[in-house]
C-alpha cells in the first residue's frame, strides 16, 4: 500500500469499497478508533495504532464479558434494578511497540510525512502506511495489516513491517499482550462520563490475574473479574522475519507478556512480524480450560498462516455482499457510506452466537455495551434479509434469558416475560425507571423481530424450537399488562414508547400497534404448533383473550386535528418553544430537565411516525400523510435513531428530496461525526437505518407474514439503484431506474412478490420489467425551528474527494429554514 490516494488534505477520501483516512491528526484519533474498528461480533478491537500511543481510546472487546458494580439510588423502590453491567476492556493484543536506534516510534514526536489507513469492506482487514522520521533523522516506514476473522471466531491477526529507507538501523519490537491498560482522557483532556448518560461507566483496573505463561515466540494470559464472576484467557504467537535473523526474549508475569525482538535491518530491507491472537471466555470454565481453548485456537490460526486467514476473510465477505450488496448511480459518497455500514452491520452481528448485538457493536464501551430495542427493530431486520443466519442467532439469544425476562415480570406483578430495557447478560441495568422498565414496547419488539425472520426464511426449526415460546410469553405480559375498559377497549396504560422525551403515559399508539400484532402473531403460532403450544399451558381460552385484546386494542385519534396522537392526549400537551431554543441547547436531554420536556409536545425521535413503518397497515394513506406533517414539526432528531425513519414515511408519502436528505443524514452519522459523538463509538442501529432508508424507503419495501411487497421510486439525485435481499432462502435482485423496476431471481426457488400492488412472480433466468407510478402529492412537511436537514445533490462528493469533515460540513441542520 503506498499513499498515492492522498493529497495534502487530512481527512476520509470517498471510495466504493473501502474507508481510506489520510494524514495524521492526533486529535482525530479517538473518531477514527472506532470507525476503523475491526469486529466479529464475538473479538472487537478499536482502531488503535498497534504501538499503543498516541492514541484516542484504546479498546478490545468479547461480546457478553463484563464487569457488574452495585447500583445507588437516593430514594430508591420496589423493583429498581440492584446492578448495572459495563463492558471490559480486555487484555489488548494489536500492541507492537518500535525503538529505532534507541528512540521509540511515536507519531506525537519527529516528524510523520505520510500517513494513511485503509479499512477495506471486500478484504476485510484495515491496512496502515506511515513513514515517519525520528526527532533524529532517521527515517523508517512502518506498514501494517489486520484481521479479525470472521471465518475462525476466536482468532485476530496482524502483519506488521518496518523498513529503514535511508541507512541499516537496528530495529527493536515488543509485541505484547497487556491487560488492565490505563485510559486516560483523550487528546482534548474532556471526560464526559459524568454529564452524558449515553456513554459508559468508569472502570478502572477490572481484570484480576490468575494465569500467565510465555515460550518461544507465545505467551498466554489469564484473568477474571472481581464482581461478576468472568474469566478469560488471550493468547499470542508470533512468526518473524528478517534479512540477517533476529534475537529474542520472551516473559509474562501479571498483566503484561511480551515478546521482544531485536534485528539489525539493512536500507530496503523489512523486519516482519506476524502476530496471531486468540481470545475466550466463559464464566465457569477454568484456568486450564480456557487456556487449552485459546491455545487450540491459536494452533488452528497459524496452521491456516496469514495468507490462509486472509483467503478466509475475503471468501466469508464475497458470499456476505453476493446477498447484501446496495449499488448507488450518482452519489458517490452515499454509495461508500452505504457499504461501511452494511459492513459494520456485518461485523456486530456475524459470529455473535446467540449473545446479544451492543448499540455501539463492539467499537467502544459506549451505553455500556448495551443492547436496546434497537437491535431488533433496526439491526435484525437487516440481518434477515441479508445474513440471516446472524439474526437467528441475536433471537437465540432473546430466547436464552427468557427465565431471566420471565423473574423479572413477576418481581413487577405481570404475567409472562419482560425483556430488558438494557442489558449484557439479560438482566435488567436501566436505573432510570421511567425510560427504562416502562418501555414495555421492548416486549413487542422482540416478537416483531421474531415474527419477520420466520415469515422472511420460512425456518420451521426455530419457529417451533424458539419462536412459540417467544410469542407466547411476550403475549402473556400484554394481556397481564393491559386491561378491558369499560367503553370496551383493552387499553394499556402508564408505559413509555420510542420516543424518550416523552414518558408514562397512556395508550401510546406505537406500544398498542405492536402489542396488537404480537398478541395475534402469538395465536397463529400456537396453532401452528399445537404441541409447543401444550407444553406451554397454552389453551384455546388463553388464545381468545389474547385475540379479543388485539380487537379490542385502543387506538387514540384526533377527531379535531385529523392525526393520531403519540399517546393519549398528547397533542393537548403544550408545544415546545423551538424559536427560543438556541441550537447549542441540543440535545435537549443535555440541557433541560425531563419533568419540562415530559410535558410539552416535543419529540426526539420518530416514535408515531415509526409504527406508521412497521404497522402501516394500521393507518390510511391519508392519515400518514396528515401525522407524518403533525409529528416532523415536532421531532428534533436528537437521537441517531430517527432520521432513518423520517425519511422511510417521506418517501412514501412522496416528498423524494426530504427522503433523501434524510437517507443522507443517517448514512452521514459516523462518518461525518453528526451528533459529535463517534469518539464514544458507532452508531449501529443508525448505520442499519441507512439499509433500511433505501430499501424500505425508496425501495418502497416491505413484508407481510413473508409476503413482500415493493413500491420503488428513484429519487432525483441518483440514476439508478439495486439491492439484493435473501427471502426464504432464495436470492432476489431488485433494480430502479427513473422508469422502470426490475426483478431477478439470483438463486433458488421462485419467490411471489408484489410491485406497486400488481403480484408478480419471479422465476430463473426471467426477469421482469414493470413501470413505476408517479409518486403521491406530498403533505407540506415542516422541520421545528433550525431543524432543517442539510439539503443533498447540490454538488455531490465523487470518488477519489475527500469528505469534508469541517464544523460547517459536518452540522445536522441546515439553520436557513
Amino acid at each position: 500500500m503506498t499513499n498515492e490516494h492522498c493529497d495534502s488534505n487530512t481527512g476520509y477520501t470517498i471510495a466504493p469499497w473501502e474507508l481510506r483516512w489520510c494524514g495524521l491528526d492526533v486529535e482525530q484519533l479517538a473518531r477514527t478508533e472506532s470507525t476503523f474498528a475491526l469486529s466479529n461480533g464475538h473479538i472487537g478491537m478499536r482502531g488503535n495504532l498497534e504501538e499503543g500511543e498516541p492514541r484516542g481510546l484504546p479498546g478490545t472487546y468479547l461480546n457478553g464479558f463484563f464487569e457488574s458494580w452495585p447500583l445507588t439510588y437516593v430514594d430508591g423502590g420496589y423493583g429498581y434494578p440492584a446492578a448495572g453491567q459495563t463492558a471490559v476492556n480486555v487484555t489488548d493484543g494489536k500492541i507492537i511497540r518500535i525503538l529505532v536506534a534507541d528512540e521509540p516510534v511515536d507519531l506525537r514526536y519527529g516528524t510523520t510525512t505520510a500517513h494513511e489507513r485503509v479499512l477495506d469492506f471486500r478484504t476485510g482487514t484495515l491496512r496502515r502506511s506511515t513513514d515517519w522520521t525520528s526527532p533524529t533523522g532517521r527515517r523508517i516506514r512502518i506498514t501494517s495489516e489486520r484481521l479479525v476473522s470472521f471465518a475462525q471466531r476466536a482468532v485476530a491477526a496482524i502483519r506488521y513491517e518496518v523498513q529503514p529507507l535511508d541507512e541499516p538501523l537496528q530495529i527493536v519490537a515488543q509485541s505484547d499482550l497487556l491487560a488492565n491498560e490505563p485510559i486516560e482522557a483523550g487528546p482534548s483532556g474532556e471526560n464526559l462520563t459524568l454529564t452524558d448518560p449515553r456513554l459508559g461507566a468508569d472502570l478502572k483496573a477490572t481484570l484480576v490475574a490468575d494465569f500467565a505463561k510465555a515460550e518461544d515466540y507465545g505467551a498466554v494470559l489469564v484473568h477474571h473479574t472481581t464482581r461478576s464472576g468472568l474469566r478469560m484467557a488471550a493468547a499470542m504467537d508470533h512468526e518473524l522475519h528478517a534479512e540477517d535473523g533476529v534475537r529474542t526474549s520472551v516473559h509474562a508475569e501479571g498483566d503484561l507478556a511480551r515478546l521482544t525482538v531485536a534485528a539489525d535491518v539493512p536500507k530496503g530491507g523489512t523486519l516482519q512480524l506476524t502476530k496471531y491472537l486468540a481470545y475466550g471466555w466463559s464464566s465457569q470454565r477454568s484456568v486450564p480450560a480456557l487456556r487449552a481453548q485459546v491455545d487450540a485456537a491459536l494452533a488452528g490460526a497459524m496452521h491456516s498462516g496469514w495468507d490462509g486467514l486472509l483467503a478466509e476473510q475475503r471468501a466469508y465477505l464475497d458470499k456476505f455482499w453476493a446477498s447484501a450488496d446496495v449499488e448507488l448511480d450518482g452519489d458517490d459518497e452515499l454509495q461508500q457510506a452505504i457499504r461501511f455500514a452494511l459492513f459494520h452491520i456485518l461485523q456486530a452481528g456475524a459470529r455473535g452466537e446467540t449473545r446479544a448485538i451492543p448499540a455501539k457493536g463492539l467499537t467502544s464501551p459506549g451505553y455500556d455495551g448495551h443492547s436496546f430495542w434497537d437491535a431488533e427493530i433496526f439491526v435484525l431486520p437487516v440481518l434477515t434479509y441479508t445474513m440471516p443466519e446472524a439474526a437467528r442467532d441475536a433471537l437465540q439469544w432473546r430466547h436464552s434469558i427468557l427465565d431471566k425476562a420471565r423473574d423479572r415480570a413477576k418481581v413487577l406483578g405481570q404475567d409472562g416475560a419482560l425483556f430488558p430495557w438494557r442489558t449484557i447478560d439479560g438482566d435488567e441495568c436501566s436505573a432510570y425507571w421511567p425510560a427504562g422498565t416502562a418501555a414495555f414496547h421492548i416486549n413487542a419488539d422482540v416478537a416483531n423481530a421474531v415474527s419477520r425472520y420466520v415469515a422472511a426464511t420460512a425456518d420451521g426449526e426455530f419457529d417451533h424450537d424458539y419462536g412459540v415460546e417467544l410469542l407466547t410469553e411476550t403475549a402473556r405480559l400484554w394481556v397481564s399488562l393491559g386491561h378491558h375498559d369499560p367503553h370496551g377497549g383493552f387499553r394499556i396504560d402508564g408505559v413509555t414508547g420510542p420516543d424518550e422525551y416523552t414518558a408514562v403515559v397512556d395508550n401510546n399508539v406505537y406500544t398498542n400497534l405492536m402489542a396488537q400484532q404480537n398478541l395475534n402473531d402469538a395465536a397463529a403460532a400456537c396453532k401452528r404448533h399445537p404441541d409447543v403450544a401444550q407444553q406451554l399451558g397454552v389453551d384455546a381460552s388463553e388464545i381468545a383473550r389474547w385475540l379479543k385484546a388485539a380487537d379490542k386494542m385502543v387506538i387514540p385519534y384526533d377527531e379535531v386535528l385529523g392525526v393520531h396522537p403519540q399517546s393519549e392526549r398528547f397533542t393537548e400537551h403544550d408545544e415546545w418553544d423551538f424559536e427560543g431554543t438556541p441550537p447549542e441547547r441540543y440535545p435537549l436531554l443535555l440541557h433541560y430537565a425531563y419533568f419540562d420536556l415530559y410535558r410539552k409536545q416535543v419529540i426526539k425521535q420518530a416514535d408515531l411516525v415509526l409504527a406508521m413503518h412497521l404497522r402501516g397497515d394500521a393507518f390510511t394513506p391519508e392519515q400518514k400523510a396528515r401525522n407524518m406533517a403533525y409529528y416532523e414539526a415536532r421531532t428534533t432528531r436528537d437521537s441517531s435513531l430517527s432520521a432513518c425513519t423520517q425519511s422511510v414515511l417521506a418517501a412514501e408519502v412522496g416528498d423524494l428530496p426530504l427522503a433523501y436528505d434524510y437517507f443522507a443524514e443517517t448514512a452521514l452519522t459516523d462518518l461525518h461525526d453528526l451528533h459529535d459523538n463517534v469518539r464514544n463509538g458507532i452508531h449501529i442501529a443508525a448505520l442499519a437505518g441507512t439499509w433500511l432508508a433505501m430499501v424500505a424507503g425508496f425501495g418502497g419495501m416491505r413484508d407481510y407474514g413473508g409476503h413482500i411487497a415493493f413500491a420503488p421510486r428513484l429519487p432525483a439525485q441518483l440514476s439508478r439503484y439495486a439491492f439484493r435481499m435473501c427471502v426464504r432462502g432464495s436470492r432476489i435482485g431488485v433494480e430502479v431506474t427513473e422508469q422502470e423496476a426490475t426483478y431477478r431471481l439470483l438463486s433458488g426457488t421462485p419467490i411471489h412478490i408484489a410491485h406497486h400492488g400488481k403480484q408478480i412472480t419471479i422465476e430463473p433466468d426471467s426477469p421482469i420489467s414493470l413501470s413505476i407510478p408517479p409518486a403521491p402529492q406530498p403533505p407540506e412537511l415542516r422541520q421545528p425551528a433550525g431543524h432543517k436537514p442539510i439539503q443533498r445533490g447540490r454538488s455531490k462528493p465523487v470518488v477519489g474527494q475527500q469528505h469534508n469533515t469541517s464544523d460547517q460540513a459536518i452540522k445536522r441542520f441546515d439553520t436557513l429554514d
